[in-house]
């Protein structure tokens, strides 16, 4: 049985096929952040007491640097999947929609590379 109406087919409306994997993504993201954010804010704590060379020492261990550039990441991408989300359910205009999620996209692509590139300059000294 089709729901469709012969203009929708002809529109080629309905179902892009690409809904289940961006779910995905959202929640896979999320589950990665619940640890990478406890860690987040044990190290947040220690930003209090420290100064910025116990700061680079602590951060410049692997596991720590990791765990800081994998935070970075998972954060900057689940954000954009989620105000991306946002955007496609109340924004109507087609063209305002794709400017939005094009402009969204590219902000926390920048800001993710800015906070990399930050990460990095203090690891590497």
């Amino acid at each position: 049985m089709n729901y469709r109406t012969p203009l929708a087919n002809v529109l080629g409306l309905g179902s892009a096929k690409t809904g289940s994997n961006h779910w995905w993504m959202q929640r896979i993201s999320a589950i990665a952040l619940i640890p990478l954010t406890f860690w987040m804010v044990a190290f947040i704590k220690q930003l209090n007491n420290a100064n910025y060379n116990q700061i680079s020492a602590w951060l410049s261990e692997p596991l720590n640097s990791l765990l800081a550039i994998s935070f970075v990441i998972a954060a900057f991408y689940h954000a954009a999947l989620g105000l991306q989300v946002v955007i496609e359910d109340y924004v109507q205009n087609e063209s305002y929609k794709i400017t939005a999620i094009w402009t969204i996209k590219l902000g926390f692509l920048f800001l993710a590379l800015t906070a990399l590139v930050s990460i990095l300059r203090i690891i590497l000294g």
